[in-house]
């Protein structure tokens, strides 16, 4: 099975986020073909969560996971740190009050 570019899964992603009516942009500019993505949710009540996308070995299956959650600052310190390590890595944040983000949808794995 072929592979989506990282640059054409973050631009579909962000559409879908828009159609939702749901604020999001990109922090950080990866790697176009092949880098990692990382999801900033801003609840803009100074709480957010970081989710990274995980492999399963056993089952094969591929999955958002929390990467790290709690004030705003210490998320975007982690962000951060991510980014020191991979400069490919995109960031993308999404600003919700509800909390929504859309990766738990068909389609986003």
């Amino acid at each position: 099975m072929a592979r989506l570019t990282a640059e054409f899964w973050v631009q579909a992603y962000l559409a879908r986020l828009r159609f939702q009516d749901i604020p999001a942009f990109v922090v950080s500019h990866g790697d176009d073909t092949a880098g990692a993505v990382l999801i900033k949710l801003n609840t803009l009540d100074g709480q957010a969560q970081a989710f990274h996308r995980t492999f399963d070995l056993m089952s094969g299956a591929r999955r958002w996971d929390v990467l790290c959650e709690g004030g705003e600052a210490e998320v975007d310190a982690s962000i951060r740190r991510q980014g020191e390590f991979d400069p490919d890595l995109w960031v993308i944040e999404v600003e919700d009050r509800r909390g929504r983000h859309l990766l738990d949808e068909p389609g986003l794995e």
